[in-house]
Order: structure tokens, then sequence, then C-alpha cells
């Protein structure tokens, strides 16, 4: 009986090459979380290539307990696994209410390390409760997600200091578009692995056209070993701070969230449907992943949903091609001049392409909530209160500045307060009194009109 395409074992040189591409998917992905926090810091050249080489490594071990498994750790689908963005704006808050920036990494790592293991004991639980959950709550969070991460993309674009005089000059806004511009056409006019790598090459175009105009530094690839190892707690003993492990647990909630739905729709793509036993496993596999995480100097991890649409891309099902991907993670975190590259991109070029990257987060949030039942007035306020409260951040930054500062962490990150508000609200207005729905108008602001005109109220989604 032959093996199911899940479980096939390719030949070693198809192996590395498809595993290699699933790498050049996630890669920008993998980087940019330590990228965004290593600069609010205010990390070394040296120090954010360690940090960015810890990212890689982790990433390739969470890769190898996802695909490959242990017990009944894994998923064993086709799954790579990475730096979640959902940490990134609670991270980078905790790093603004840190007076001594050196204890903001040991912070962070000692909330990821307790999220990560309340995660894994609650995997199974979890598991059953993905009804509460629905595209309405995912959808907006992700939304959240690319929106609270864009005006990192403009800050980038803008050049590396913002106290110097040349911030925001025409120069760096030039090389900035021109990056954008690069990364649109090869979406455009090319197609299949290129096209997959697109974000890649215009990091790479961009870094190359910047040279001419002096704002490209190779210091960090000459100054980087060719062989390292992420020394475990580098950059100190985890410190466990409340506020910060309540911020991480939300995030570790919209982490678990989304790998569920990514490993409902690999399950459907691969034709192996992912049960309630396999959604436990897969999701023990990126809890404990995030546990072990901090112990290399890296960040939570979950499922990258740009690798599932490579797989449904190529049609190559086999989780040891991905495996073969989470070796070549670990190889390149072992080797701090690879990891040192991504330093070498001028900050106006990662601004360039950050705006395609985050922008397809969000963009992706809209997709979800395009199928989350939108001509229900009760969804229809879920997401707009959901949204209005998780842009508080962006929009109006000092607005909670008379909360004490162990609360700011909490309220500073969109992506954390605009979770909670709408798995409340599903809750309350999908689950709490449903026989009531039915009397319920369609649309917020207009009573008895539905939004589709249609005559007569559709039934509640749960």
């Amino acid at each position: 009986m032959s093996a199911h395409p899940v479980d096939e074992k390719l030949p070693a040189l198809r192996m590395a090459t498809t595993g290699l591409q699933h790498v050049a998917a996630m890669y920008a992905g993998v980087v940019a979380p330590p990228l965004i926090v290593g600069a609010a810091i205010g990390l070394s050249g040296t120090e954010l290539t360690f940090l960015t080489g810890a990212c890689l490594f982790t990433a390739g071990l969470a890769t190898f307990l996802q695909t490959l498994g242990i017990w009944k750790i894994g998923a064993r689908l086709p799954f790579v696994n990475g730096v979640t963005f959902a940490g990134v704006a609670p991270m980078t808050a905790v790093v603004a209410a840190t007076d001594d920036k050196s204890d903001a990494l040991p912070i962070i790592f000692g909330a990821v390390i307790v999220a990560g293991l309340l995660g894994f004991i609650a995997a199974p639980f979890f598991s059953k409760m993905v009804r509460f959950f629905p595209p309405v709550v995912t959808g907006t969070v992700i939304t959240l997600i690319g929106v609270s991460l864009l005006p990192v993309a403009f800050g980038w674009a803008q050049g590396p200091n913002p106290a110097a005089d040349d911030y925001g000059s025409s120069t760096y806004l030039t090389l900035a578009a021109v990056t954008l511009l690069l990364v649109l056409l090869l979406r455009r006019f090319t197609r299949g692995f290129v096209k997959q790598i697109a974000v890649l090459l215009g990091l790479v175009g961009g870094t190359l056209i910047a040279v001419p105009f002096g704002v490209t530094d190779f210091g960090p690839v000459t100054d980087a070993a060719v062989v390292g190892f992420p020394t475990p707690f580098h950059f100190g003993a985890p410190q466990f701070q409340i506020a910060a492990i309540v911020s991480m647990c939300v995030v570790m909630v919209v982490s678990m969230t989304e790998s569920t739905a990514d490993m409902l729709a690999l399950g459907e793509i691969v034709d192996r449907p992912a049960d309630e036993k396999t959604i436990a496993a897969g999701l023990r596999a990126d809890t404990l992943g995030s546990a072990l995480s901090p112990v290399f100097n890296g960040f939570m991890c979950s499922a990258f949903a740009q690798n599932i649409g490579l797989v449904a891309m190529t049609r190559i099902r086999s989780r040891y091609v991905v495996a073969a991907g989470g070796g070549f993670l670990v190889l390149m975190g072992l080797c701090p001049m690879a990891a040192s590259l991504i330093a070498v991109v001028p900050r106006p070029v990662l601004g360039g392409a950050g705006v395609v990257l985050f922008g397809s987060v969000a963009a992706s949030g809209i997709q979800t909530l395009v199928r989350a039942g939108l001509e229900k007035d009760n969804n229809v306020l879920i997401v707009a209160v959901s949204l209005a409260i998780g842009i508080i951040p962006i929009s109006a930054p000092e607005f909670y500045h008379a909360f004490p500062e162990t609360a700011r962490i909490v309220l500073d990150s969109g992506i954390s307060t605009g979770c909670v508000v709408a798995v409340v609200l599903n809750l309350v207005f999908n689950h709490l009194g449903r026989q009531r729905d039915a009397q319920d108008v369609t649309h917020p602001m207009e009573a008895g009109e539905e939004l589709s005109g249609s005559p007569h109220p559709a039934p509640a989604t749960p």
C-alpha cells in the first residue's frame, strides 16, 4: 500500500530544493519581528544579527516539532512554524514601557515562556472551543495585526534614525518606493517560484540600488562569524512581569486561533482533514515550540499561512519537504554570517517591502471577514467596535496615558485589546440568548432594514 502524499519521502535533491522554496517563502516573515523589536530596543548590528539568527534557529526547531512530531505533539502535516507577527505590537509595547532597555528582552522571554506552557496545557481544551473563534473574530484580529504593523513600515521608509536631519528625506522615500515597485512588478510579471519570493527579491534589488547612495552597511556581514550557536539566555535570565505575561497570553490565544484555522485549511488542501486530535497535537507543537524558543533567544512561534499557499500551488504535500526546510532554518541560525545578511538591508528598503508584507496580513484579515457573515448586524457591530478599539493605540497613541504603566503594556497593543473585545462581543451577540437573534435587525443604525436589502433577517452565525 502506497504512502499518503503527506508521508511521502521525495528524492534528496528534490526534497532539498523544495524545502529551500519554503524557507524563501517565509524568510522575510521570520526576520521581520526580531528586526522590529531589536530596533525598538536599540540593539547593535551584532546583537541584531544574533537575535535574527536565534529566531531562524528556533523556527527550525518548531517546524521539526510540527512536521515530524513526537508523542502527541505535532500535526504531522506540511506545516512551517516561525515567529508570529501577532506578538510584535505587544513586545514593542513592553519595550516602550521598560525604562532599562536591557531588561526588555528578558521580560519578553519570561512572558513567552509562561504563555507557551499555559498554551500547551490548554491545547486539548482549546481544540474543543474553536466555535468561539469564528471568522468574525479571527478576521478582525488578523486585520488588526496588519494595520498595527503598517506604521512600522512607514517609519522604516523614512530612514534608520528618527533624530537625524535626513530622516524622511526624498532619498530614503525614493528607495522605499522603488523597492515597493520592484515587488509589485515581480508579483505581476513573474510566475512560480520567482513570484513566490518576490518580497525577498525586492529586498535584494532595493539593497543593490541603495549601494550608490551610501546607505548600505556591510559591516554586520564582515563582523559576523561563520559558525555560531544561539547561547541560551544570551540577553539575560527571563523575568516575569504580570502585565507582560497577560499580554503574551492574549497573543497566544490569537496564535492558537490562527494555527487552528491554518490546520483546517491545510488538511483540506492535502486531503487529510484535520480532526480534533490533529488540531490538539498541532497546538501542542506550537505552544511547546514557543515555550522553548526563549531559551535560545527566540520569540513566540506559530504557523505561517503563506506556506500553505505554497503547498496548494506546487501540490507537493510531503511533510518531509517542510521538515527539510526546517533543517535549513536551523543551519542558517547556526551561521551568523547568513543571518547577518538581512542586517545589510537599509531600513528604507525594508520599509518598501514592509508595505506589501504587512499590508498582505491586513488583506488576509479582510478576506477572512468576507466569510464572516457581515450581512448580520451582530457581526457588523463586533467588527466595528473591535477594530475601533484596536486602532486606538495607532490613531491616538496617548489615549491611555493616565493608566498605570503595567496596564498600558496590554492596552497599548491594539491586537490584544481588539482580540479581547471581539471574543467577548461574539459571545454576547452570537452565543448568549441566541433565541432572540431572529428578532434582531441587521443594520446597527437603521432598524428593520437588511444590509442586503432582503425583507427578512438572516439567521445568526455562531
